[in-house]
C-alpha cells in the first residue's frame, strides 16, 4: 500500500497497513517557480492579499507586543539607557526584518517553492530530489519538522498572554484574571480550526489590516517628536551596539529575535495564499508598519526613558482599553498562522512517511491546501494551555521562544544553500555567497538563544527531542517490520504462473489487493486463496506511491501492466501534499481499457496486528511507542477514501 517511508529512489517499502504511501523515483528536476499556490488560478489577488494579511503575518504582525520591550530589558538592568543603546537595540531590530524576513524569506525562499508550496518538509524534498535521496538531508528536515512544532505550541501562548497583559495597565484590577482569559482566548480558537482556514482568513484579514494600520498610526506622533530615532536606519547603530556591549550583547540578540519568529511559518504557508499575495501584503502593509511601530516605541523611550511597557505606552490613555482589545484579537490571529503551518507540515509528515496516517479534513472546495487536521489541533491546544499555566507571563515565555524558531531557520537556510547549488545548478561560491550570510546571522541568534536554555528555553528542545524521537521511531519502525515479512513473501509472478496452470474458481467481479510493494503477491491474495480457495475474475495489485513533488497531473497519476489474463500490476501516484484517493485513481484506468465499476469491485486489505519482540532492531521501550503508533493510525479504508462496504479487511500477526 505503501512505498518507502524515506522516499528515495528505491529502499525498502514499509507494510501495507501502517503508512501513507511514499517513496518512489525521483522526479526529474523542473522549475519549482510557480508564482501561485495550487489552486489559487481563479481566486482573486486582492482576495487573498487580505487573506494572507490575516493568517500569513498573524505570528510576526504581534511581535511588537513583546520584541522591543524585552530586548531593552537587559540595557534597563544596568541602570538608565543611553540614546545609543535604544538607537542600537532598534536598529538590530529592523535589519533583522531586513536581512531574515524581507531579503530571506519574501525574495528568496518563497521562490523556492516545491510546486507551490512552501514549508520545510518541501525544501527537503527539493534538495533530496537534487541529491538523489540523501539521508542526512531527510535527518534535517526531521530536525527541523520537530523544532516548527516547538514554535507552533509556543506562538499562541506567548502572543495571546502579552496582549491580555496590557489590561493590568488599564486597572491593576484585572491582574488576577490574566490567566483564566487567555485560556478562556486560547481553547475557542482551537475549537474553530475545523471550520477552515479560508473562512478564518476573511474574518481575520480586515481585523489585522486594522492593526497593523493602527501600530503604524500609534508611532507617528512620537517619531515627528523625535526625529532622530531615523538615524537607526542606519547599519552602524547595530555593528555598533553589538562590537561595543560585548557578550551582554548575546543576551540581547536572544530578544532581538522574537521580533523575526512568524518568518518560517510564512514559508510553512506558502500554499493556502500563493506567493505573489503575501509579496505583496508584505512590501505594501506589514513590513512599514512594523518598522514605523519598532521606531515610534524607540522614540518614545528615547522621550521618557522610564517607559516600562513602549508598546501600549504609544496610545494616549483614552484608546489604551480599545489598542488592548485590538491586540488581543491580533494575538488570536497570530496564533492562526503557525496553527495552519503546523497542519501543512503534519500532512507533508503523514505523505512522507515521519508519521502514521493522521485524519485529513479539507476545509475548503477551491483551495486543497486548506485542511484541518483534528488530532494535532488537540495535542497544540493541550500544550499550549499547559505552557499558559506552566510560565504565568509572556516574560517567561520569552525565554522559552526562540531556540526552536532559531534551529528551524538555521536548517532551512542550509538546505535552501543545497536547492541553490545543486538543483537550481547554481555555482557552490554563488550559491554559498548568498547563504552563508543568512548562515552567519542565524547561528549568532542561535547562540543568544542557547543562552536561555535554562530559564525555559528547554521547553521547546524537549519538544522537539520528543518528537524526533517519535518520527525516528516510525520511520526505523516501518523498515524493520517490512524486512521481516520480506522473508516470507511470495515472488508475485511465480504465484500468478502458478494460478494459471492450476486456476482455482472463479468468481465474477474485480479484486483490487493493495501492496507496498509490486514485486511480491499481497499477503491479503495469499489470505484469500488459502481460506476462501476462490479467485475474481480480474484482479489488480496495486501499489499507491508518494513522489517528492505536491501535486500530479492526473494523465501521470496511474500505470498499468498485465501479468495474465486475470492479473494486472497498477501503480498508482500521489504528491504529498494531495489527499490520496484509490476510486478516482482506478477511474482514471478507463482511458486505458480497463473497466472499473466500483459497483463490482472489491479492496482487499492486510490489517497486521504486531507484538513486540525481545531480539528486535529497536530497544522494547521504542517497540512500544511503535506499536502505540501504529495502533492510532488513522483507518487506511478512511486514508484513501475507499467506500466502506467494499472493503474486506484480513488479520495478520506480526512481531516487531
Amino acid at each position: 500500500m505503501t512505498q518507502s517511508a524515506v522516499p528515495t529512489s528505491g529502499g525498502t517499502t514499509p507494510p501495507e497497513d501502517l503508512t501513507p504511501p511514499s517513496g518512489g523515483p525521483p522526479t526529474p528536476a523542473g522549475s519549482v517557480d510557480e508564482p501561485e499556490g495550487h489552486g489559487h488560478g481563479h481566486a482573486k489577488f486582492w482576495t487573498l492579499f487580505l487573506g494572507s494579511i490575516g493568517v500569513v503575518y498573524g505570528d510576526i504582525g504581534t511581535s511588537p507586543l513583546y520584541a522591543f520591550r524585552e530586548a531593552l530589558a537587559p540595557g534597563r538592568a544596568d541602570g538608565l539607557l543611553t540614546v545609543h543603546e535604544v538607537l542600537g537595540t532598534v536598529s538590530l531590530l529592523l535589519w533583522a526584518l531586513i536581512l531574515i524576513v524581507t531579503i530571506k524569506y519574501v525574495l528568496l525562499l518563497l521562490h523556492m517553492d516545491n510546486k507551490g508550496e512552501g514549508g520545510i518538509l518541501s525544501l527537503m524534498a527539493l534538495a533530496r530530489k537534487a541529491l538523489g535521496g540523501s539521508r542526512t538531508v531527510f535527518s534535517l528536515g526531521l530536525l527541523g519538522a520537530a523544532l516548527f512544532y516547538g514554535d507552533a505550541i509556543i506562538t499562541p501562548a506567548i502572543s495571546v498572554l502579552s496582549a491580555v497583559e496590557g489590561l493590568k495597565l488599564v486597572t491593576p484590577a484585572f491582574e488576577h484574571y490574566v490567566l483564566p482569559i487567555t485560556i478562556a482566548i486560547i481553547v475557542p480558537l482551537f475549537l474553530v480550526q475545523s471550520r477552515g482556514t479560508g473562512r478564518m482568513a476573511s474574518f481575520f484579514g480586515p481585523i489585522t489590516v486594522v492593526w497593523f494600520l493602527a501600530m503604524a498610526v500609534a508611532a507617528l506622533p512620537h517619531i515627528l517628536r523625535r526625529p532622530d530615532v531615523l538615524l537607526a536606519l542606519n547599519p552602524w547603530y547595530a555593528l555598533e551596539y553589538l562590537l561595543s556591549h560585548g557578550t551582554g550583547a548575546l543576551i540581547v540578540l536572544g530578544a532581538v529575535f522574537l521580533a523575526v519568529t512568524g518568518a518560517e511559518a510564512l514559508f510553512a504557508d506558502l500554499g493556502h495564499f500563493g506567493r505573489r499575495p503575501i509579496q505583496a501584503a508584505w512590501i505594501a502593509v506589514v513590513g512599514p508598519a512594523l518598522s514605523l511601530n519598532y521606531l515610534g516605541q524607540a522614540a518614545l523611550v528615547l522621550t521618557y526613558p522610564d517607559t516600562k511597557d513602549p508598546f501600549f505606552q504609544l496610545v494616549p490613555e483614552w484608546a489604551l482599553l480599545p489598542m488592548v482589545l485590538l491586540a488581543t484579537a491580533a494575538t488570536v490571529i497570530a496564533s492562526q498562522a503557525v496553527i495552519t503551518g503546523a497542519f501543512s507540515l503534519s500532512r507533508q509528515a503523514v505523505q512522507l512517511g515521519l508519521l502514521p496516517r493522521l485524519e485529513i479534513r479539507h476545509t475548503s472546495e477551491s483551495h486543497s491546501g486548506q485542511i484541518y487536521l483534528p488530532q494535532i489541533n488537540t495535542l497544540l491546544m493541550v500544550g499550549v494551555v499547559v505552557l499558559v499555566l506552566l510560565f504565568r507571563s509572556s516574560s517567561g515565555l520569552a525565554s522559552a521562544y526562540g531556540i526552536a524558531v532559531t534551529g528551524t531557520m538555521l536548517i532551512t537556510a542550509s538546505l535552501a544553500f543545497l536547492v541553490l547549488w545543486r538543483f537550481w545548478k547554481w555555482s557552490p561560491i554563488a550559491a554559498g555567497a548568498v547563504m552563508l550570510p543568512f548562515i552567519a546571522v542565524e547561528l549568532m541568534f542561535l547562540v543568544s538563544n542557547l543562552i536561555k536554555v535554562f530559564e525555559g528555553g528547554y521547553v521547546p528542545l524537549l519538544l522537539a527531542g520528543g518528537l524526533v524521537v517519535l518520527m525516528w521511531t516510525w520511520v526505523r519502525g516501518v523498515t524493520i517490520l517490512f524486512n521481516k515479512t520480506r522473508k516470507t513473501d511470495v515472488p508475485l509472478t511465480e504465484l500468478v504462473a502458478m494460478l494459471e496452470k492450476s486456476p482455482p474458481h472463479h468468481v465474477r467481479g474485480t479484486a483490487v489487493f493493495l501492496t507496498s510493494d509490486p514485486e511480491t503477491a499481497p499477503a491479503a491474495l495469499l489470505h484469500n486463496l488459502k481460506h476462501n480457495k476462490v479467485l475474481h475474475e480480474k484482479n489488480v495489485v496495486l501499489t499507491v506511491r508518494t513522489i517528492d513533488l505536491p501535486r500530479l497531473p492526473d494523465g501521470d497519476r496511474i500505470s498499468i501492466e498485465p501479468l495474465g489474463p486475470h492479473f494486472w500490476k497498477v501503480v498508482m501516484k500521489f504528491g504529498y501534499m494531495e489527499s490520496p484517493n484509490i476510486p478516482r485513481g482506478l477511474a482514471l484506468l478507463r482511458k486505458q481499457g480497463f473497466k472499473f465499476d466500483i459497483m463490482a469491485t472489491s479492496f482487499f486489505l492486510s490489517r497486521r496486528s504486531i507484538r513486540p519482540a525481545a531480539q528486535s532492531g529497536m530497544p522494547l521501550w521504542q517497540d512500544r511507542i511503535f506499536i502505540t503508533l501504529a495502533r492510532n493510525a488513522n483507518d487506511a479504508t478512511d486514508f484513501f477514501q475507499i467506500p466502506t462496504g467494499r472493503v474486506v479487511e484480513v488479520g495478520t500477526q506480526v512481531t516487531v
